[in-house]
């Protein structure tokens, strides 16, 4: 009988998703969510040459469904609606290294006819086709259920991998040469059958060619250098910047990858103009920036360290703006802007606020930065997150404890509900002849999430209060890869988009 069948192998098109629902009801049997047309169709406009299908005179016998993935950008922990965006696909990215296979099934009715393993073989060409590292997968264990109350989910899988169980799908991969890297609990929500369990499984790609490009990949553990900035009478722009070496050599010593410097922290200049209005003073302060950024460029070259320089005022097209610079060590920089004025910047400085809010791409991943003021709106810290920075920098000035605690606290708030790391660095001690500057308080620290793989207080470390001193902290970002998908809460994660959203405006 089967010689009168015709089977191929071909890309699924959209035509074909009448049969490819009839074959999957049949596939998951009582399983009630079934691919959507808008899925396939999304699919096959981000990826066409990554949706396979077998037919078998005509009808579809098989799917196999996929995108690439920046795996760098999930790790190993992570879970389904988490890779595929919650099946928008937004999540595939044509410059990944990693195909992800997010579907793979086969009518019951041509199971004997190796209709999985076309299906599989295709994905493997197509892997060596486009260069990629290897195949990954979340396994589904759908004889799972009868035994969990024997087995744990690692203990069913090395039943199955010592052939002491059959799975019908874990099985058939390990034949197919995938091997399970780790178990990954809570895989995909509702899938009873496998008690939401999956095996993490890979195939390895053994002609793929690492390009040039890899030789950077973003550092996992990130170490920071906080400037404690103490406020002092300084004579000149020269000593100014032989403070300003002080500091950067010290902290590159210890091989930091960033260093960061306060708000205002150039501010003791203005005593030279402290007869002068507050409003003029600050403007002639203004005349100092562009000298230093370009010793901070020079420094983060010599010393190899990227340098965060806090901030300083600078004059454009007439108006007052409280400005940084990211001087990275590779000899690049950008320009930041604090976008919130407080009343007093503008009473007294007739400070006008930025229009710029961006994440910047680094050698150790992208970061975003506050100044002072701006930590204290949540929506700052927000839209940084969904750019994916896992770094928030803070540079602040405060003169008073209230103010310090509100930049302080609002910066643990973004630690938290952004699940990122927030450093903020100030300045300390007196400024008797400088107007509106005269005092400091700051206690400059590293901060958390709060949760088990993080200090229970949310504080990675901290300064001693009103004293100049640098602070030196390791940060972990694959932590954060967990805390999104294993945290006692997934703030993130949970969010009811149904709900509100947030954006930019254009």
């Amino acid at each position: 009988m089967q010689d009168n069948f015709i089977i191929t192998l071909e890309n699924l098109k959209l035509k074909d998703y009448r049969s490819l629902i009839k074959s999957m009801k049949k596939a998951y049997a009582g399983w009630d969510d079934l691919w959507e047309v808008e899925h396939i169709k999304s699919l096959i406009d981000k990826f066409p040459e990554g949706q396979l299908c077998v037919l078998v005179n005509g009808q579809v016998a098989g799917c196999a469904l996929s995108i690439i993935v920046d795996y760098s950008d999930f790790g190993d922990n992570h879970n389904y609606p988490e890779i595929t965006g919650k099946e928008s696909f937004n999540t595939h990215n044509p410059e990944g290294d990693v195909l992800y296979g997010i579907d793979v099934f086969v009518h019951p009715d041509f199971r004997g006819m190796r209709v999985g393993r076309r299906l599989y073989d295709a994905r493997k060409d197509l892997v060596e086709q486009l260069n990629l590292r290897s195949i990954v997968a979340g396994g589904r264990l759908p004889g799972y259920s009868k035994y969990s109350d024997k087995f744990s989910a690692k203990q069913y899988i090395q039943k199955v991998i010592a052939k002491e169980i059959y799975d019908k799908a874990l099985s058939f991969q390990l034949s197919n040469d995938f091997h399970v890297k780790k178990v990954l609990k809570g895989y995909l929500p509702g899938d009873k059958q496998s008690a939401e369990y999956a095996a993490l499984i890979e195939w390895n790609n053994i002609y793929y060619e690492p390009s040039e490009e890899y030789v950077h990949i973003p550092k996992t553990v990130i170490r920071l250098g906080l400037v404690q900035w103490q406020m002092r009478p300084t004579p000149s722009l020269k000593a100014m910047q032989e403070q300003i070496e002080f500091f950067i050599d010290v902290v590159s010593g210890y091989q930091c990858d960033f260093i960061l410097f306060p708000e205002l922290f150039n501010a003791p200049l203005m005593a030279e103009f402290n007869h002068l209005d507050e409003a003029s003073a600050i403007r002639e302060l203004a005349k100092y920036t562009e000298p230093l950024k370009e010793v901070f460029q020079e420094y983060a070259i010599n010393y190899n360290v990227n340098i965060i320089t806090g901030s300083m005022p600078v004059m454009s097209r007439g108006k007052l703006y409280n400005k940084g610079f990211l001087c990275r060590r590779d000899g690049t920089s950008e320009t930041y802007e604090k976008i919130h004025m407080t009343p007093a910047e503008v009473s007294a400085w007739g400070m006008s606020g930025g229009k710029k809010i961006q994440a910047f791409d680094t050698d150790c991943g992208k970061i975003g930065i506050n100044i002072c003021y701006d930590v204290e709106f949540p929506e700052m810290g927000r839209l940084l997150a969904d750019e994916g920075v896992k770094i928030l920098f803070v540079p602040f000035l405060t003169d008073t404890q209230n103010g310090y605690m509100r930049v302080r606290l609002c910066a643990q708030a973004r630690a938290i509900e952004n699940e990122c790391y927030v450093a903020i660095a100030g300045s300390v001690g007196n400024l008797p002849k400088v107007n509106n500057m005269d005092i400091q308080f700051a206690q400059s620290g590293v901060f958390t999430p709060s949760d088990f793989s993080f200090p229970t207080n949310g504080v990675k470390t901290e300064a001693t209060p009103n004293t100049e001193m640098t602070v030196i902290a390791d940060v972990d970002v694959n932590l954060l890869k967990e805390l999104h998908t294993y945290g006692s809460v997934r703030n993130l994660n949970d969010r009811r988009k149904d709900l509100y959203s947030l954006k930019k405006n254009k």
